[in-house]
């Protein structure tokens, strides 16, 4: 692997280096460091009787949620303070240099909207259901969409608590750790999200914990599904980040994913159905007349299939362009 970019700076860090020299971090201490700080993370939860859900306690409890960005806000600082200090001790790197690695600096407007764009792209499909179909626009020019998302506890942890703090350990000092170790950008983008993916888990627990007369397989089976498109969309973030060394790119990506929820991939597309976030739908309304204007709008469904399949390949076309940076940490490919 030829390091470049801020990659190539990170290396000269070490003083005296020689091409050949010996990584500062071993794989089996990054992996340590991973397994300890989602550890940090989520052990909280359980461990105090305000985060911890029961039968009669959800995890969307307003007291629940509070208290839970209370404890993650505290673990990601202890995180990060280790983190710096790895960065300052092993590898030598200045505090200017390690704001780069850890992605906070320069803010970098410009990747953070080609980041955008990008995942925007994927999600052509589902914005033309809620822009379009749903007539939302009128909702997000008037700003009653932001103020609804964010009005409430559950909107701030999916919009902001969950993607910032997510984001920063698992991408912000995850990826320099591992930068640090013999692995190649591509394995750390392969490996490095299955730590994401399984942090996730405990939703499992959880699940079980609340619905207790919901049987063990379609639990399983919901877990599952979560610990893969989570994980999937872990590779992305981590190529994201790797590439613009950018973590505002990354959590803006995390935001808007959250709110588009996984995109429709059967049935039919009607007005007045929300999609109101992930998984969620709304109730409709079974009026005639209302009947009548989804089964005259077959075209809807038209549409959208046709623009989710054009912006999944236009994701695919644009993926490198559109992440390239003069401040990517390392080379990928």
């Amino acid at each position: 692997m030829a390091p470049t970019g801020l990659y190539q700076q990170f290396f000269s860090y070490f003083k005296n280096t020689e091409e050949d020299a010996l990584p500062p971090l071993s794989l089996a201490f990054a992996a340590l460091l991973s397994v300890a700080y989602p550890t940090l993370y989520v052990l909280p939860f359980y461990l105090s009787p305000t985060t911890r859900p029961s039968p009669t306690l959800s995890r969307d409890a307003p007291s629940v949620i509070r208290a839970r960005i209370r404890f993650v806000y505290v673990s990601v600082t202890l995180s990060t303070v280790a983190t710096v200090y790895i960065l300052a001790t092993r590898a030598n790197a200045s505090n200017l240099d390690i704001l780069r690695l850890l992605g906070w600096y320069p803010i970098g407007i410009v990747e953070v909207a080609k980041s955008f764009l990008l995942t925007a792209l994927l999600f052509t499909g589902p914005l033309f259901e809620r822009v379009v179909v749903e007539s939302r626009w009128k909702d997000w020019i008037q700003g009653r969409a932001l103020h609804e998302s964010l009005s409430s506890w559950i909107g701030w942890r999916n919009y902001v608590g969950g993607p910032v703090t997510e984001e920063i350990l698992f991408r912000s000092l995850l990826v320099p750790l591992h930068l640090l170790t013999p692995l190649s950008p591509t394995h750390i983008i392969l490996l490095t999200p299955l730590y994401f993916g399984i942090a996730h888990i405990h939703h499992f627990y959880e699940f079980v914990l609340t619905h207790p007369h919901t049987p063990w397989t379609p639990s399983i089976i919901r877990s599952v599904f979560q610990f893969t498109y989570t994980t999937m969309f872990g590779w992305y973030a981590t190529f994201v980040f790797i590439r613009t060394g950018n973590v505002i790119a990354v959590i803006l990506a995390h935001t808007f994913c959250n709110w588009a929820g996984l995109p429709r991939l059967w049935g039919r597309v009607e007005p007045g159905v929300a999609t109101g976030g992930p998984m969620v739908r709304g109730k409709e309304d079974s009026g005639s007349e209302l009947d009548k204007e989804r089964r005259g709008h077959w075209s809807w469904s038209l549409a959208y299939y046709v623009l989710l399949v054009t912006g999944a390949v236009a994701f695919q076309q644009c993926l490198w362009t559109l992440t390239e940076s003069p401040r990517a940490l390392a080379k990928v490919g």
